[in-house]
């Protein structure tokens, strides 16, 4: 793969990881949320925490969940910290992550550095 393709099967990864949450009671907030430090892919909220997901998406038979790693982890702080500023929100939240890849949807709750 490369180029369109991987851009299409990063974006059904993601959609996948939107429906996962949905069927779980999450609203999706925003998706795909740009800073000058960096990305979040999925905003939701499930109850009053809100939670910022990572997906990580593969089509071969290895653990997706190591590349959410300290550095990445660090600029989805970054990123976290100037949304809730540009939202003026003061709210719980964490940071999750969603592996999408040969063994289905993996759903790692409140993942840290």
């Amino acid at each position: 793969m490369g180029g369109l393709a991987d851009y299409l099967f990063g974006f059904r990864a993601e959609d996948k990881a939107a429906k996962f949450l949905e069927e779980r009671g999450f609203e999706i907030v925003e998706r795909n949320f740009h800073s000058k430090f960096g990305e979040i892919d999925i905003i939701a909220r499930h109850g009053d925490i809100l939670h910022f997901v990572e997906v990580k998406a593969t089509n071969k038979n290895y653990e997706t969940i190591y590349r959410v790693d300290q550095k990445k982890i660090l600029k989805i702080i970054k990123t976290i910290n100037f949304f809730m500023l540009k939202y003026n929100l003061d709210l719980g939240y964490e940071i999750d992550a969603i592996c999408v890849g040969a063994r289905g949807i993996e759903f790692y709750e409140n993942v840290s550095v």
